[in-house]
């Protein structure tokens, strides 16, 4: 009865205010604002100690963050076909966009992105099966840097293709790009993983000098 009571307190002192993404509504799975005032937690619901919140938290971050850079690759493979799609059907200036040579210079360089990015990803994913997510953490961090941002281009790109309609609600563009734009700091921003890459680079060129 008491941890009930303990529970249906907590509640009542948490506050619920819903997170837009860039005036993009997530419900049902989006985020919330929670605030908590005065909340106790008993000893007995303690996870691995006092203290150690963040380590638990580290924990995951490894995994997480692959799994976050997996999808990102998905969501650019659908934005080229998009822009491949949409350059094969759109004509302008008496041409097709597919035969303008920007149009082809794009799908190129998407192209590459894309595949550079899965290659890291897949290495990465190698590294955390055979020597575990501590060792791997250089490969993580550089997957976590280079996916979103190959995303985020790959997906301008299309959403340029579309002109006007690109981000409007007729197409996913504009929600893809909010979510791949989000993933440049969810699990830590490009600027604190490019500061880990570059000390651990220092400190192997430190070791073998």
């Amino acid at each position: 009865m008491r941890d009930l009571e303990s529970t249906a307190l907590a509640e009542q002192q948490i506050l619920h205010g819903h997170v837009h993404v860039d005036e993009i509504d997530h419900a049902p799975h989006g985020h919330s604002e929670v605030e908590f005032t005065d909340v106790r937690v008993p000893a007995t619901n303690l996870l691995l100690g006092e203290g150690r919140g963040f380590e638990i938290a580290q924990g995951r971050l490894g995994p997480g963050r692959i799994h976050h850079c997996m999808r990102l690759i998905g969501l650019a493979e659908r934005a080229l076909e998009m822009m491949c799609a949409r350059a094969a059907q759109r004509v302008a200036f008496g041409k097709r966009l597919s035969e303008q040579g920007v149009t082809l210079e794009r799908v190129a360089e998407a192209r590459i992105l894309i595949d550079q990015a899965r290659w890291l990803v897949l290495n990465a994913a190698f590294m955390m099966d055979t020597v575990g997510n501590r060792a791997a953490k250089k490969e993580i961090a550089m997957i976590k840097v280079a996916a979103p941002n190959m995303a985020c281009q790959v997906i301008d790109w299309a959403i340029q293709m579309h002109g006007g309609a690109g981000v409007s609600q007729d197409f996913v563009l504009a929600h893809a790009y909010a979510g791949a734009r989000a993933l440049r700091f969810a699990d830590g921003p490009d600027e604190v993983h490019r500061a880990q890459i570059g000390r651990a680079e220092l400190a192997a060129h430190a070791t073998a000098s």
